[in-house]
């Protein structure tokens, strides 16, 4: 009796384990994003907006595909030199840094998984992650404008 006891209660111990392992990701899927218009290279893309600390945090997690000209545009509380990682995240993305101007300082290429963070080389207030190679596709580079609208 004794022993079943223990087997059972080791089962539930397991299950609440993992349960509670999975509660980030069904929270994390609870987040909203609104969208916002940019100007890029005289042309106009609306794309996902993450403008709080629970956005920013979930950004692009636990996607498996990403439209063409769709991406995430994220805003910062302030400006500072930035961090992007790649936790939870499928898809192969490129990260450019904006200053408060609107000015790209950065375009680095993000691995898909990678715990590692990738840093802008200056203070930002923004950035904006889409597909890998969408900006050179698009001409857009570093010194470019963006415009919020």
């Amino acid at each position: 009796m004794e022993k079943s006891f223990f087997i059972v209660a080791a089962l539930i111990l397991t299950l609440g384990c993992a349960k509670a392992q999975d509660e980030p990701e069904a929270l994390l899927n609870t987040v909203t994003f609104e969208r916002v218009s940019l100007m890029i290279g005289g042309e106009h893309y609306e794309v996902e907006y993450a403008s709080t600390y629970e956005q920013r945090a979930r950004g692009l997690m636990f996607r498996k595909a990403l439209c063409e000209n769709c991406g995430m545009f994220f805003r910062f509380s302030s400006p500072k030199y930035a961090g992007m990682w790649m936790k939870n995240t499928f898809i192969p993305l490129d990260v450019a840094f904006i200053d408060r101007k609107g000015v790209i300082t950065d375009i680095k290429p993000l691995t898909p998984h990678s715990l590692e963070s990738v840093g802008s080389s200056k203070e930002v207030l923004y950035a904006l992650e889409m597909n890998q190679g969408w900006f050179a596709e698009n001409n857009i580079k570093v010194g470019d404008q963006i415009t919020i609208d």
